[in-house]
């Protein structure tokens, strides 16, 4: 009964002091948050649970600061579909959301100097194709075969005091061509899920999502702008085996669908990139040491100061 007691317990936030509701606490390393609180937080923070009290406030400052920095961004540019990479290049700064609303959402407004590295992660994946025998059981094809996915994602390292890393995916589900995966007999054609045939071994007529340039469907070829697959991703088994399809992976690598991911997920990266070795340029130029210049006004050899004014005569004179 003491435990049982123990467990509805009233508890009370250690954030905001209010009490916490049947479910609703969220466990600090040293305290109780609230649901309300903890969803306050950035969504690129993962560490709650190994986080103090006092961290946790101190973090709600920080977000309660964002909101101004939201309030002022001004978006030039954007990249990325369902989870955007907004830029506001005026002021070199961005955020990352899937919010339709950001201001209201409040995303975690960054520095382009706050990027210190960036990747495209394509995640791939791989389930068995079987067929149902007389008796309504799964079998193995002999090759066995598979039907092959990809997962896109984007990868920022960033300087921040509360995450390290965003990650988030670009596309909505998984590249697939929408193979079937259960085929009714030993002898049944390959099927999508959308009850399309694919005849013989090839891949099912029209259904890759034609290639751009008139590649033949199941070639792997650069995508549009010369990008090509990521390395270290060759499927296992390949496409063919002993005549036999067994693998639809270089078909989907080579759908137009696979390489527009590819290419959005490039060109998010080099576009951070950029902007990083960009705002680092800037910084450096900045903190460089100026070099002594006459003055046109008094003739004195000075150094401008940060107004780039004579630091004798008060003279504008660049630099």
């Amino acid at each position: 009964m003491a435990l049982f007691g123990k467990l509805f317990e009233k508890k009370i936030c250690s954030i905001c002091g209010g009490e916490i509701g049947l479910l609703g606490n969220r466990k600090l390393e040293d305290g109780n948050c609230c649901k309300n609180c903890a969803a306050k937080l950035s969504p690129w923070f993962s560490e709650r649970r190994q986080s103090t009290v006092e961290e946790i406030k101190s973090q709600l400052e920080y977000r309660e600061a964002n909101q101004e920095k939201v309030a002022a961004f001004h978006a030039t540019r954007t990249l990325g579909e369902s989870t955007k990479v907004i830029l506001d290049e005026d002021a070199g700064l961005f955020m990352v959301t899937s919010a339709r609303n950001w201001q209201s959402a409040n995303p975690d407004v960054l520095s382009f100097s706050d990027v210190t590295g960036c990747n495209l992660d394509i995640d791939e994946d791989k389930t068995e194709i079987e067929y149902k025998d007389k008796e309504g059981n799964r079998q193995s094809f002999n090759p066995k075969r598979y039907a092959y996915s990809y997962d896109f994602y984007i990868v920022v390292q960033v300087n921040n005091p509360y995450f390290n890393e965003i990650r988030f995916k670009l596309n909505d589900t998984s590249v697939d061509n929408d193979e079937e995966t259960l085929l009714d007999g030993p002898q049944a054609m390959p099927r999508s899920r959308s009850g399309a045939a694919r005849p013989g071994a090839a891949p099912r007529p029209g259904a890759a999502r034609p290639v751009p340039g008139g590649a033949r469907p199941g070639a792997v070829r650069p995508t549009p702008g010369g990008i090509r697959p990521m390395p270290g991703r060759t499927p296992m088994g390949g496409g063919m085996m002993g005549g036999v399809r067994v693998s639809n992976a270089d078909e989907v690598r080579a759908s137009l669908e696979y390489q527009q991911y590819e290419q959005m997920g490039q060109e998010i990266r080099e576009a951070l990139l950029q902007i990083r070795q960009e705002a680092r340029d800037t910084a450096a130029a900045a903190s460089a040491p100026k070099a002594a210049i006459t003055c046109p006004y008094c003739g004195a050899t000075t150094t401008p100061d940060v107004s780039g004014c004579c630091e004798f005569c008060g003279g504008a004179i660049g630099g």
